[in-house]
C-alpha cells in the first residue's frame, strides 16, 4: 500500500515537472518569434555612450514604419526624468525632413501664441518665428512619419494635432513657455496637452537651442556643453541636428501638469532654424 501511494506521488511529480518544462519551453518558442519578428528588442549599452547622471543610456530601435528615404541607425538617448524627455536620434531621414519643409515654405506666416484669458491665437514678442500647419493624415509620407509618432510615443495618431512646420531665422526665437493649457477653451478638443514631439528638419550653425530652464540635474554634464551658446547654457539644452527628435511630456505619470517642462527657443545666431512639432492630447484630438 505505501509502495502504491510512493508510485503515486513520484508519478504526480514527474508530471508537475513536465509540464513546468512545457510551459518554459513554449515562452522561449513565443520570445524567440518576437525577436525575430522586431516587436521585441533588448537594451544595448553603447561604450560610447557618455558617464554622466542624465544620459548614458541607449537602445537599438527597429524601424516600424515605411518612410521616404533612408534613416541611419536609430537609437534612443535618455535626456531627462523632470521633465520626461528623450531624444530620438535619426527619427526623420534627409528626405523626409526636406519634403515637410517643401510643403511649408509657400504657406508660412507669423507664428501665433495662446492668449491665457481667452484661449485664442495672438501676436506676441515672446515667439519671433513663422511657421504654418500640415492637416493630420495630408498624404501617405505625413501619415508614414504620424504612425511611426505612435509607435515611438505609445499615443495613438487620432490624439495629435496636426503637424506645424516652423522656420527661425538669425535672431528670432521662442521664450520659455508651457505646452500645456491653462484655460478651458483649449480643452474642450482632445482634453489637455499630454506630450510633444519637436523633429529637428535642419542644423543650427550657432543658436536655436531647445532649453529647459527648469529641468532638475546636472546640466552642465551634457556633452554638448561646449556648444551650446549663452542661452543653451541657462538650463538643459538639445542642439537641432537634422532628423532628430526630442519628445517630452507635459504631464507627469499620475496626469498632474509638469511645471519642470518649461521649454523655450533660443534665439539663432547664425544660420536657419527649420522644425516640426507634433502636439498629443489625453484624448482624441478632432482635425
Amino acid at each position: 500500500m505505501a509502495k502504491a501511494r510512493y508510485a503515486r506521488s513520484q508519478s504526480k511529480r514527474l508530471s508537475t515537472f513536465k509540464l513546468v518544462l512545457s510551459m518554459l519551453f513554449m515562452l522561449t518558442v513565443v520570445l524567440l518569434m518576437l525577436f525575430a519578428l522586431g516587436i521585441v528588442s533588448l537594451p544595448v549599452s553603447s561604450d560610447e555612450a557618455p558617464l554622466n547622471d542624465i544620459s548614458s543610456f541607449r537602445r537599438r530601435a527597429v524601424e516600424r514604419a515605411e518612410g521616404l528615404g533612408r534613416r541611419g541607425d536609430q537609437w534612443t538617448e535618455i535626456l531627462s526624468w523632470e521633465p520626461r524627455a528623450f531624444i530620438y536620434h535619426n527619427f526623420l531621414s534627409k528626405e523626409e525632413c526636406e519634403y515637410l519643409i517643401g510643403l511649408a515654405k509657400p504657406h508660412m506666416a507669423k507664428s501665433t501664441v495662446v492668449d491665457s484669458a481667452t484661449g485664442r491665437s495672438k501676436d506676441s514678442r515672446v515667439r519671433t518665428s513663422s511657421g504654418m500647419f500640415l492637416k493630420r493624415g495630408r498624404d501617405k509620407i505625413i501619415r508614414d512619419i504620424e504612425k511611426r509618432i505612435a509607435d515611438f510615443t505609445f499615443i495613438p495618431v487620432e490624439h495629435g494635432e496636426g503637424l506645424q512646420v516652423l522656420h527661425y531665422e538669425v535672431g528670432q526665437k521662442y521664450d520659455a513657455h508651457f505646452d500645456y493649457f491653462l484655460d478651458e477653451f483649449n480643452t474642450k478638443n482632445g482634453g489637455q496637452r499630454i506630450a510633444t514631439l519637436l523633429m529637428y528638419l535642419s542644423d543650427v550653425e550657432e543658436g536655436g537651442e531647445t532649453v529647459f530652464p527648469s529641468a532638475k540635474g546636472n546640466i552642465s554634464s551634457v556633452p554638448w556643453w561646449d556648444e551650446l551658446s549663452e542661452c543653451g547654457k541657462k538650463g538643459l539644452a538639445v542642439k537641432p541636428k537634422m532628423g532628430n527628435a526630442l519628445l517630452f511630456w507635459s504631464m507627469r505619470p499620475d496626469a498632474t501638469l509638469d511645471p519642470s517642462s518649461l521649454h523655450g527657443g533660443c534665439p539663432v545666431i547664425k544660420g536657419n532654424k527649420w522644425s516640426s512639432t507634433k502636439w498629443m492630447h489625453l484624448e482624441e484630438y478632432k482635425v
